[in-house]
């Protein structure tokens, strides 16, 4: 039980950088909507206004880029507590925007260390669980992304009863200052390095203290086997790597999953509905109060979905049923959702629209509770050590370029062809269901090293002299009283 509370509570520490990412998000639709906003920045244009969302995406794409760059080099420790330096830069100067290039500025640079922390965090926590409840523990990258999402909805409703002036807007954007320092203090004391990374960085013995920290719950015998299994498939891996064009010759189908997995989330339409959920409510001539209640309804229901499966589905039900169940009903929820919409956006029946306002709360259901909950967690667990923060770094930028393009084509699409655009977006998902269920094994309860055999990858042997021999290093550094005495019962 100990080691389980110490490894949540180091996860839920590291869900903050998620949390701030969903927070961020969201925070900008509330933000942008205040007509105190509005007139502080000097009634700016439609493309100006846009670009508040888009320079944010481009900035995470970018910070997603620069995992793959130095993520390894810097490791996970240090390249999070890099980006919560970044990220408290961007929230003080878009707090203190005094004018439009200002804020632009800020939005971008928070942009960027939330597509750093998006990506590294799953690859974190998947990296320090025990296989059982890596689920769980890997999870909470989700989690955070739902809470976030969730506080913001409701921090901008609550703001937009402040008095008319900057504070409306300042206030919301000032609550994320401090979660950056918050982090960057764990970081830099009670958070463990990750073992697999010291073991790439030849840091065995820092490794083995590490790796035992986290793992109090293996007999002994069991800690030695599973350590040397884990450094001996991390070397064999780091051999066979030389270069990017390797990645997809050696490792090709852990690699397209990891980065399908990502663009799969984006067009799915989920960040399109978000961001413009405002504009489907209008459309069914929601009042403005209502609509700010209905989206806080609607973070709430997200945080609680993803709450509720991560804690019970993911190690138990596990990754590929929770995938496939899903974007299947992510397709028929999107369905219902256009047909709805379609028969009631413009009638006086109000029980219609309320149904159609239910296509949008079952969407939030199927995608927080299946997909949020799993997506950044399988995209991290399923590759190779070598190529963990580089693929990563790439799929996470394939998901924000995916959504600069559709969330830019929502106000059109949605004046244009209103509610078919969902039938886009049952279009791709239906195409990776079918992907999914053919080429994304299942990872339950496997070490990460295990999972490679899953996908057809070689997975190394040891012989008893190798765990033997782990076993006289346990004994020589005084690790071995440590371990059993971690394993004895009350």
């Amino acid at each position: 039980m100990g080691r389980s509370a110490y490894t949540l509570g180091v996860a839920l520490f590291a869900g903050i950088g998620t949390f701030l990412f969903g927070f961020d998000t969201g925070i900008a639709t509330t933000t942008i909507a205040h007509p105190s906003w509005i007139q502080y920045m000097h009634n700016p244009s439609n493309g100006l206004t846009g670009s508040v969302v888009s320079v944010y995406i481009a900035g995470e794409a970018l910070g997603a880029l620069t995992q793959t760059l130095i993520g390894d080099r810097l490791g996970r420790i240090r390249f999070m507590q890099f980006m919560c330096c970044v990220v408290t830069i961007g929230t003080i100067i878009q707090t203190a925007a005094n004018g439009m290039g200002m804020f632009l500025a800020g939005r971008a640079l928070a942009g960027y260390a939330v597509g750093g922390l998006v990506g590294t965090v799953p690859i974190y926590l998947s990296e320090i669980s025990a296989p059982r409840e890596r689920g769980l523990i890997g999870g909470i990258s989700g989690c955070g992304i739902a809470f976030g999402t969730m506080a913001s909805n409701w921090v901008g409703m609550a703001c937009s009863y402040a008095p008319f002036g900057p504070l409306q807007w300042r206030l919301p954007l000032a609550i994320q200052i401090p979660w950056g320092v918050v982090l960057f203090a764990g970081l830099a004391t009670f958070m463990p390095k990750s073992p697999r990374q010291l073991v790439r960085g030849r840091q065995i013995e820092e490794a083995r203290r590490a790796f035992l920290r986290i793992r109090h719950d293996l007999h002994l015998h069991e800690a030695q086997e599973e350590f040397a299994l884990m450094r001996k498939q991390i070397e064999f891996e780091e051999g066979e790597v030389k270069s990017y064009a390797e990645i997809f010759k050696l490792f090709r189908h852990r690699a397209l999953a990891s980065i399908a997995v990502q663009t799969m989330t984006s067009l799915t339409g989920v960040n399109v509905i978000q961001y413009y959920q405002t504009i489907l409510y209008k459309s069914l001539g929601i009042s403005s109060t209502e609509i700010l209640a209905l989206a806080g309804v609607y973070g709430t229901i997200a945080f609680t979905a993803n709450t509720i499966t991560t804690r019970w589905l993911t190690d138990n039900w596990g990754r590929r049923p929770m995938l496939l169940t899903g974007m299947a009903g992510i397709i028929v929820v999107e369905i219902y959702a256009a047909v709805m919409q379609l028969e009631f956006a413009d009638s006086s029946n109000n029980v219609g629209k309320g149904f159609a306002i239910l296509g949008i709360y079952l969407f939030v259901v199927a995608y927080y509770g299946m997909l949020n909950s799993t997506t950044w967690l399988y995209g991290a667990e399923i590759l190779p050590m070598p190529l963990r923060s580089k693929v990563m770094g790439l799929a996470a930028a394939s998901h924000f370029i995916v959504n600069v393009a559709i969330t830019e084509a929502g106000p059109s699409a949605f004046a244009n062809i209103q509610q078919n655009y969902y039938y886009v977006f049952v279009g791709c998902t239906l195409f990776f269901l079918v992907i999914a269920y053919f080429y994304f094994p299942e990872t339950r309860h496997k070490t990460l090293e295990e999972i490679a055999a899953s996908f057809g990858d070689k997975v190394v042997t040891i012989t008893e002299k190798e765990v033997n021999a782990e076993q006289s290093v346990f004994e020589d550094k005084g690790m071995s009283e440590h371990v059993e005495d971690s394993t004895k019962g009350p």
